[in-house]
């Protein structure tokens, strides 16, 4: 007999922080457009330095390459999958436009202040689509989320920053910007900050793989270094800070100019940080852009509403894993679920649910199908399942969950 996993009631959002901590503080850093390979060859000693108190790894962005969720390796694409654990089927953000957000999957900045309204936001960023669109400041559908500093626009001030062919003023802007993100970390102390640096990408499109790039890639890293100064200034006060540096995309090979595509070059980012406790998955190799939100949610102390949690795409990358690389194989009556096990043994409940319902402000109705060692790594479902068109799978362990989805078809733009 089926049995309902939980009762949803609409409109109910209950948060719970577990011994959350006035200290703790995060910091994500996005440098635009730098394939791994380049920064791995370049000098970058701020780097270094922050991967060598927590880690450092490639990993990818793109969603599942040729399925539901395989979303373009494009900066606004990228931004948002790490700014809402999801990929682009759920976020609906296809292109640095960012025509239709679907701001039903929300961003680290929403679920912070929701959990903590005292909470200090901050974004840095030489590009102000990413306030306005992506995190969607004062709109009415992110429940008229507001910051608490932001340095961003620049990019417009023709007069202050004369645009010019070089993409000089880029790097003046990122200057900027690294240096107002350094100074107010130093005397504020806010509990969420978004810094986001454009100029590698502008000498990554106009030169590729050159000395140019390299030269953009010393720029980033120092630029970095101002703002792991004020970390480590901060961090003298007893704060617990994690910083975590980026990449939205790869590039095109061989000249390594363009993007937007599904080649291995063009998905392969890297994370660097200064975290304790990395766990397996961050150095797997299977690390992706959505990883970075639940990770968030972990060192925050933070628990979601299950409904909401039920969304994410990503695993923690520090802690204990019960489980990681879901995914649903197989066709029509022969379809299995498969995963990676981790070394907790685990007991995996698994559930399914036939509608979408979370897309359009809803909830979903999860039906509870059976359970399964974690170290058994598959699961098969029911032959009844494989006739259907589209339904969603959800597997609950100790330690983390995850979902996938069954779509006939590749799933199109809503």
């Amino acid at each position: 007999m089926r049995t309902k996993h939980l009762l949803l009631v609409f409109g109910c959002i209950c948060w719970v922080q577990l011994g959350l901590a006035q200290q703790k503080k995060v910091v994500f850093i996005i440098l635009d457009g730098i394939p791994a390979q380049d920064l791995e060859r370049v000098e970058t000693p701020n780097l270094d330095q922050i991967s060598s108190q927590g880690g450092y790894a490639r990993a990818y962005t793109g969603g599942l390459k040729g399925g539901y969720s395989e979303s373009p390796t494009i900066s606004a694409v990228g931004y948002n999958s790490i700014l809402t654990g999801t990929w682009a089927n759920k976020h609906q953000v296809w292109g640095n436009g960012i025509k239709s957000p679907n701001y039903q999957y929300w961003t680290i900045f929403r679920y912070l202040r929701e959990a903590r309204p005292d909470a200090k936001l901050a974004i840095f960023s030489t590009w102000q689509d990413n306030r306005t669109k992506l995190l969607g400041e004062n709109l009415p559908q992110t429940g008229h989320l507001m910051l608490d500093r932001a340095v961003d626009g620049l990019e417009l001030d023709t007069s202050g920053y004369p645009h010019d062919n070089q993409s000089d003023y880029i790097h003046q802007i990122d200057q900027k910007v690294a240096q107002e993100a350094a100074a107010y970390l130093s005397a504020y102390g806010p509990d969420l900050t978004w810094v986001y640096l454009q100029y590698p990408d502008d000498m990554g499109h106009k030169f590729g793989r050159s000395e140019k790039l390299d030269v953009a890639i010393r720029k980033a890293d120092a630029q970095v270094g101002l703002i792991w100064q004020a970390i480590q200034q901060r961090q003298q006060k007893g704060e617990d800070w994690q910083l975590w540096v980026t990449t939205d995309h790869g590039r095109k090979e061989p000249e390594g100019k363009g993007h937007g595509g599904q080649s291995d070059a063009e998905r392969e980012v890297w994370i660097a940080s200064n975290a304790s406790g990395l766990n397996a998955h961050f150095s797997s190799g299977k690390a992706a852009h959505v990883d970075l939100l639940p990770t968030f949610f972990r060192f925050y102390n933070l628990e979601l509403p299950e409904f909401r949690e039920q969304e994410l795409d990503g695993y923690p990358l520090t802690g204990p894993l019960s489980f990681t690389e879901l995914s649903l194989e197989g066709s029509e009556h022969n379809q299995k679920l498969t995963w990676k096990a981790h070394p907790a043994q685990d007991l995996l409940k698994v559930y399914w649910s036939p509608t979408d319902h979370f897309a359009d402000g809803g909830q979903d109705e999860y039906f509870y199908l059976g359970e399964v060692p974690s170290d058994a790594k598959q699961y098969a479902l029911p032959p009844d399942l494989g006739k259907k068109d589209f339904f969603k799978v959800l597997v609950v362990g100790k330690y983390n969950s995850a979902n996938t989805w069954r779509v006939s078809g590749k799933l199109q733009k809503k």
